[in-house]
């Protein structure tokens, strides 16, 4: 009798640690498929658009995560649409290009559920001449070439108001704002509307270009040879954005720590001169 009680009180015993143990696997998938685990994740891959922002990528924040032990891929995209829908589809885990109003909008209109996780040193518009040396000296009736889309447009309006060139209307929607925003024009400027990508090279037809930083920069031009820069607010710096259910997770609290390093400071005031710092860093 005391062998028959033994084997089953040792059978009950193994069936209540089964039981236990597949009620936890049982949480332990539900949690993974909400998003919920926050496993011991040692990989990361970013996205970014090729230029300067998969540059602050690889030279600033992929050696300090390295540090911490992390191994970090960046994959480049040559276009603004796939690094979000990548991010979305779970092939990337965090990307850098883009500032606040756009992802906002961007993730409204295709359904995402997107997050900043922290504001980055950003190129800001410049507005370069060859002909002029300062905005003291642009002539009246000057012709301009500006970006045609709205919200680099919008950039450009402001920034050129903030130099007394121009005088905008107050409730300028930055997602669809045009030369038809202007209520004054000081100097008589001509406004010639092209693909942002396309502006560096009107530097040498026209009298003046409003060239957004990243396309500076990757026609090499200097950001401090520009006879103005733009006062950039944070809502137009660029940003790491991941999706909303990984905020948590510690290689994301990871990443915020990297950027918010003096060493990661430093290695933008060396190799990315002219870069606006957001109002967290100043």
């Amino acid at each position: 009798m005391k062998k028959i009680s033994t084997i089953l009180l040792a059978a009950f015993i193994i069936a209540l640690l089964a039981a236990c143990g597949s009620d936890q696997d049982e949480n332990e998938s539900a949690d993974d498929a909400n998003g919920n685990l926050d496993e011991a994740k040692d990989e990361i891959t970013f996205g970014a658009t090729t230029g300067p922002y998969s540059d602050m990528v690889t030279k600033a924040i992929k050696p300090l995560l390295e540090e911490k032990g992390y191994t970090v891929e960046n994959i480049e995209f040559s276009d603004y649409i796939q690094p979000n829908n990548a991010l979305d589809n779970g092939d990337i885990d965090a990307n850098l290009f883009q500032h606040k109003i756009y992802y906002e909008a961007f993730a409204e209109e295709n359904d995402m559920d997107l997050s900043e996780l922290i504001i980055v040193p950003t190129a800001p518009m410049g507005l370069f001449s060859n002909k002029y040396e300062s905005v003291e000296e642009i002539e009246e009736g000057s012709t301009i070439t500006i970006a045609n889309d709205p919200t680099n447009l919008s950039r450009t309006l402001v920034m050129l108001e903030d130099e007394g060139l121009i005088k905008i209307s107050d409730d300028v929607d930055p997602l669809t704002a045009s030369i038809g925003d202007i209520e004054e024009n000081y100097k008589d400027l001509t406004f010639h509307e092209i693909e942002a990508g396309q502006l560096p090279r009107t530097v040498d037809s026209e009298d003046l270009a409003s060239v957004p930083g990243n396309f500076a920069l990757a026609a090499d031009f200097d950001l401090l040879d520009a006879i103005a820069l733009e006062n950039m607010p944070d809502d137009y710096r660029n940003r790491v954005v991941i999706n909303t259910s990984d905020l948590e997770a510690s290689w994301a609290e990871d990443i915020k720590e990297v950027v918010e390093s003096p060493e990661f400071e430093e290695i933008i005031d060396e190799e990315f001169e002219g870069f606006g710092k957001p109002e967290w860093m100043e």
